[in-house]
């Protein structure tokens, strides 16, 4: 056999696993068919390119190329390789298995495989098994050895000796490779399964653990390793998939393994120099010339085994990797990366050089995620080690830009491991990242992946932090941070977060640092000391930004997970962390229960800063006022909470004070009763307040605006304890609806006061609501919450028609949230006794609601106000308004509190607002169509009407199927007719009924008397087209005499001239059916003919025939084994014909055959120059693809498409549907 030959001719096919169970044991066994091929989209198809004589050359500089001279001449004197060895006597009672279950007096083709697959056994008894097999029969154990790495690939072929004595590489490659036609894509190391993901690593054990045997013996005999070299090499330039993959990842584990003996004889010679040298530098009468001659010979037979190891691996890598690192398999460029990176690391003396880091500088573009993360991975290996960094400097230096530039990789985990990288290359290798390096990293610590954030924030520490507030050591012990250090960081932490400004929530900043500067985060008593100190330096900014982190490091320790927002791949915490997170709640409980009151007295003017410091009792152990007899200090916080809620008015502060007086307002503490008599007395504060404030409007019809303000606060103060305490006892409500009805009546009530006054009616009913729920209620009670419901309602009602806006919207989602909750789903779950308060809405309130939904969410962006002059949080606010009104007005709908038809003023907005309100119009859909199928397909033709009608309005008949508004309601109608999803006979019923009542609204109004135009409603039938594509071809024909007859009525025919009926009866013709035809959009192939009765066979169609299904798909086609077709074929072809042969026959639509259709299908005729191929060759295989090419257009796609995909798939180019099957198997650098 010759040694390191590649492959000059391609090989056949890839390789399939096929798995069959026999004999207790699981493998890839059974008989392969003839008519049964491998599906071509698992494969690709590739050769060696013409540029491989250039990475070739690209790689002279190679440390062992000279070796490689010196080691092969030296190997042949030895012993000359055999081009056609004899094959010796088998083994007694021992056989071989072929590949179609014959069996000759051979070696077992697969027990090594089934060995090293069970991996039951220990891999060095198997390897010393096999080297004593070997060392009896020397070519019978080889050519074991060879069908083992040939049964990995997934082939049941084997090599026999008679072709091992006659065949060149090349040859057996090519005959195995035509044996490879199995049914399945998958083999051993991509075979689905926890058992077979095993294997890889069973594999890679075995050849690493073989090198390890041999290293004393077989290594440097000539006969094995160089032909395994060489079949791997040919292998590994095979066009099979499976060929390629698995043998190129056995001779990188090879080459793995030769590393380390190359490394171990490294050894031996420096420690043979060294006793050289130590015996020749004694004296005359010490030195013993027989140990200086044994040292000499010693170390000539090191240099000799190392010029051979060196060959090999010379070998391994010009004839492999050179090829292999730019694979057309992104797997297979992968295994390349990551090896090379193991040599590097173990054997940086010969491997950490530039002409072999630039295989990994150039990896770092490759398109694919796996690849460019092994190299990250290798780059992170080498750079950990200070040893190496100062031979990284060049590489560095080429490809610094691009590792940044990594950090914003669209792959998570690849930019992860990149920030890693830069974070290394920051402590190892000093000055070599710029400012301006760093400033590409820090922005990603705001990143919404956590891993990602973490990463960049301990980049940041290392770049930032550590170097100001480095830790000292003692004696070998780490002491405690001083003071002055953990102060020092707090203010590089402020300097950072307010002069980048990258974010404004320093929460995410701290949830960043918190893995790597966590211990400096939670030092409370610091950040506590800063903010309390009196002359401190910080001015209000500053301030206001340590508050925040104070209260976000106090969160991130009690409640252990990131802020909303931040996406972290964890489910829960681990026992130790939830140990942590009880202990740090406990210490922060403890310290800031005193501090709390103190800084809330520094504060309490400052509404931003006071909001958040009231948040922080949300993360208190609350007992510890009980078990620690902190008492004092909760009347202290009382105060302080008083003081608060009488100064502000803001809503952030109140709902926070209110929550905190929530919080300990519970019966299960001791200190329940104090708690409960100062909130008695805060709420008698407000309400004596109130009460004067709102006699004085009542008396005066003139106020102030000091008057109005301070009613307005009170109101508001109170309508937020309302939302977390129940104050009926108070009677608010009352004189509430009083204040209400004088606005409503006289207008003279300033809109300041009617908000909270609104929002306090409304919560007390729902507290109302809450007691009667609880307790069973009397009649008199249920009417009399009625009755106020009803009259607030109808305030709300009024305030709809208001002038002022933010009234409007306010009345609006109370109203939307009262009808929800008393609406009839308000009885279910047991609680029929509240029957007497369920209340639906009346036709002029649902008539408003619609209205106010059209004047207020439905509007132009030119219409919010001054447009460009607005900061942009302001849009993202509105637009949260809005959406927040369409979600109240469609939760109406779906829970039956409006009427169903409502829907159509939403429905009709799909299109035009899609990226404002699409996920919410969607969800109304889906659910609407959950509910009622029928009636949800006549409110999008509702829809489409309302909006033809009001366009019809508008422009006039003449010319309006050329307004831009009619092509967007023709999207409108593509997008309903997508919605209705792949359930094409599910949705029969209800697409004809939408295309009849589309007819007759389309030739409901007679043209005008006295002319002989069109009827103005029948470009409404364009609009209908669009729902073509969801009917059956017999509802096509029926569509068509239904459409026939209605036009006889206005004196018309099919045949009339006018436009949108041409356009309409088009659409109904068979060529536009699903049943027959691609989707509109779609392309459709378009195929030679090689077979004359398929066209004959569809002119003889009977009449009779056509009013059913079409089906004129053919059953999947054979999947294509060839690989070989290079030139001749359009690429085109073969791309489509794999889209086309994937999509599902018609045959599982559950439609009868006719009888012509049913010959069709189950002839044999078809399909018999495939069953029966005259030859092996790859010519028959060529003429098996233009037979399977034959009706493909008569496929059909029933795909769902989105109208992008459907531009998409037209503008494509035919190349890139046969990509892996025709192109080569080494990707052009300029790709990446």
């Amino acid at each position: 056999m010759p040694t390191l030959r590649s492959s000059s001719s391609p090989s056949s096919v890839s390789s399939p696993l096929r798995r069959a169970a026999g004999g207790g044991q699981r493998g890839l066994s059974g008989s392969s068919s003839s008519s049964v091929s491998v599906p071509y989209g698992n494969r690709d198809s590739d050769q060696t390119s013409q540029g491989d004589s250039d990475s070739l050359s690209a790689d002279e500089g190679s440390d062992f190329e000279d070796s490689l001279r010196r080691s092969v001449k030296k190997r042949a004197a030895r012993r000359p390789l055999k081009t056609t060895p004899v094959a010796k006597h088998p083994k007694k009672g021992t056989q071989m298995i072929r590949g179609h279950g014959q069996k000759d007096s051979e070696l077992p083709a697969s027990d090594l495989f089934d060995a090293v697959k069970a991996a039951k056994s220990d891999m060095q008894s198997l390897v010393d098994e096999w080297l004593d097999g070997y060392k009896q029969d020397q070519d019978a154990g080889f050519l074991e050895l060879i069908n083992f790495f040939i049964r990995s690939c997934g082939c049941k072929g084997i090599v026999t000796p008679e072709m091992f004595k006659k065949m060149s590489n090349s040859e057996i490659i090519r005959h195995l490779t035509e044996q490879f036609n199995e049914d399945s894509g998958d083999y051993p190391l991509t075979a689905p399964g926890p058992f077979w993901k095993k294997f890889q690593g069973s594999f890679c054990e075995f050849v690493k653990t073989l090198v390890f045997q041999c290293q004393y013996s077989l290594l440097y005999d000539g006969f094995p390793m160089d032909n395994l070299i060489s079949l791997l090499t040919g292998l590994s330039d095979s066009q099979v998939r499976a060929f390629r993959h698995t043998s190129t990842l056995a001779a990188m584990k090879l080459m793995t393994s030769l590393v380390r003996v190359a490394l171990q004889l490294s050894l031996h010679k420096d420690n043979n120099q060294r006793q050289y040298e130590a015996e020749r530098n004694k004296g005359p009468g010490q030195r013993a010339p027989e140990r200086l001659e044994s040292l000499l010979e010693k170390r000539k037979e090191l240099q000799e085994h190392q010029e051979e190891i060196e060959g090999m691996m010379n070998a391994l890598f010009r004839g492999v990797f050179v090829h292999r690192y730019r694979d057309v398999l992104p797997e297979i460029r992968a295994i390349c990366i990551e090896e090379i990176g193991s040599w590097m690391q173990s054997y940086s003396t010969s491997f950490l050089t530039d002409s072999y880091l630039k295989y990994i500088g150039w990896t770092l573009h490759d398109k694919h995620r796996e690849v460019r993360l092994r190299c990250l991975k290798a780059l992170k290996a080498l750079y950990s080690s200070r040893d190496l960094t100062a031979r990284l400097e060049l590489f560095t230096s080429r490809f610094k830009d691009r590792m940044v530039s990594m950090v914003m990789d669209r792959e998570y985990d690849v930019a992860v491991e990149a920030v890693k990288l830069l974070t290394i290359i920051l402590k190892n290798m000093e000055g070599v990242l710029t400012d301006a390096d760093c400033e590409g990293v820090y922005p990603v610590v705001y990143a919404s992946n956590r891993a990602l954030a973490s990463a960049a924030g301990e980049f940041l520490y290392w770049k930032l932090f550590y170097p100001e507030c480095e830790t000292r050591t003692e004696s070998g012990r780490q002491r405690r941070r001083s003071p002055r250090a953990q102060r020092t960081f707090f203010h590089l932490l402020l300097s950072f977060f307010v002069e980048s400004e990258l974010h404004d929530h320093a929460a995410y900043l701290v949830d960043s640092l918190w893995d790597c500067a966590g211990s400096q985060l939670k030092d409370w008593e610091c950040l506590t000391s800063l903010l309390l100190e009196k002359d401190q330096n910080l001015g209000d900014v500053q301030e206001s930004t340590l508050i925040e982190i104070l209260v976000s490091s106090v969160r991130q320790a009690s409640e252990g997970h990131p802020p909303v927002g931040r996406i972290t791949g964890r489910k829960g915490l681990t026992p130790k962390e939830r140990k942590t997170q009880a202990d740090d709640k406990v210490k922060l409980t403890e310290h800031l229960i005193p501090l709390l009151p103190q800084l809330l007295a520094k504060f309490s003017a400052d509404a931003e800063k006071v909001a958040p410091l009231l948040q922080l009792l949300n993360y208190f152990d609350l007992n510890i006022y009980c078990t620690r007899r902190l008492e004092k200090h909760l009347e202290l916080f009382l105060q302080q909470l008083q003081e608060v809620v009488v100064k502000h008015a803001e809503p952030a502060v109140l709902e926070a004070g209110a929550h905190a007086l929530y919080l300990l307002c519970n019966p299960e503490f001791t200190f329940f009763g104090r708690v409960d008599f100062a909130r008695s007395r805060l709420v008698d504060l407000l309400t004596d307040r109130f009460q004067q404030e709102l006699e004085e409007l009542l008396q005066s019809p003139f106020l102030d605006e000091d008057e109005v303000y301070g009613l307005a606060a009170t109101l508001k103060r109170l309508s937020a304890f309302y939302n977390a305490h129940d104050l009926s006892r108070w009677e608010l409500s009352e004189p509430c609806y009083r204040l209400l009805r004088k606005a409503v009546d006289t207008g003279e009530v300033p809109h300041q006061v009617i908000l909270p006054a609104l929002t306090l009616v409304y919560f007390s009913i729902l507290w109302t609501l809450t007691h009667l729920s609880e307790s069973d209620a009397s009649q008199k009670q249920l009417l009399s919450l009625k009755g106020r419901t009803v009259a607030f309602c109808e305030l709300c009602q009024s305030c709809l028609s208001d002038v002022d806006s933010d009234i409007q919207e306010q009345a609006f989602v109370l109203l939307s949230d009262l009808l929800l909750v008393f609406s009839p789903q308000m009885i279910l779950g047991g609680r029929d006794f509240l029957r007497p308060l369920v209340f639906l809405p009346e036709a002029t309130l649902q008539s408003e609601l619609a209205s106010f939904l059209m004047d207020h969410v439905f509007i132009q962006p030119g219409e919010l106000g001054s447009g460009h002059s607005q900061e942009d949080h302001v849009h993202i606010e509105q637009l949260h308004q809005r959406r927040r009104l369409l979600a109240g007005f469609c939760k109406l709908l779906l829970y039956g509190v409006l009427e169903m038809d409502a829907a159509s003023d939403v429905f009709k907005h799909y299109n035009k607002f899609y990226s404002d309100y699409g996920d919410i119009i969607k969800e109304t859909l889906t659910r609407a169509r959950q509910i009622d199928r029928s009636h949800c397909s006549r409110i999008l033709l509702l829809s489409l009407k309302q909006l033809y009608t009001e366009l019809l309005q508008e422009q006039g008949p003449q010319g309006l199927n050329e307004l831009p508004a009619f092509s967007e309601m023709r999207d409108l109608a593509r997008r309903f007719a997508l919605s209705f999803g792949p359930q094409q006979l599910q949705n029969r019923d209800l697409v004809v009924m939408l295309h009849k009542e589309g007819i007759r609204f389309s030739l409901s109004e007679p043209p005008p008397a006295g002319s002989s135009g069109q009827p103005p409603n029948l470009a409404f039938l364009e609009l209908l087209s669009e729902f073509s594509p969801r009917l059956f071809h017999q509802d096509k024909q029926l569509l068509l005499s239904y459409l026939g007859k209605c036009l006889q009525r206005v004196s018309q025919s099919l045949d009339c001239p006018w436009g949108p009926v041409t356009t309409y009866c088009h659409s109904l013709s068979p060529v536009e059916s699903t049943a027959d035809a691609s989707p509109q959009g779609y392309p459709r192939s378009k195929k030679r003919r090689t077979e004359g009765p398929s066209r004959r066979q569809r002119e003889d169609v009977r009449p009779s025939q056509e009013e059913s299904l079409q089906l004129t798909s053919i059953p999947p086609s054979p999947t294509l084994t060839s690989t070989a077709v290079k030139r001749g074929q359009p690429l085109r072809g073969l791309g489509e014909a794999e889209e086309e042969g994937s999509s599902e026959p018609e045959l599982t639509r559950g439609q009868p055959l006719s009888g012509n259709q049913r010959s069709r299908f189950s002839s044999p005729r078809r399909f018999r120059t495939l069953l029966h191929p005259p030859g092996p060759g790859l010519g028959t295989r060529l003429t098996r693809l233009s037979l399977m090419e034959e009706d493909e257009d008569e496929l059909e796609v029933h795909n769902e498409l989105s109208e992008e995909w459907q531009d998409a798939d037209k503008h494509s180019s035919p190349s890139e549907h046969g990509l892996d099957l025709l192109d080569s198997t080494e990707l052009n650098l300029e790709d990446f």
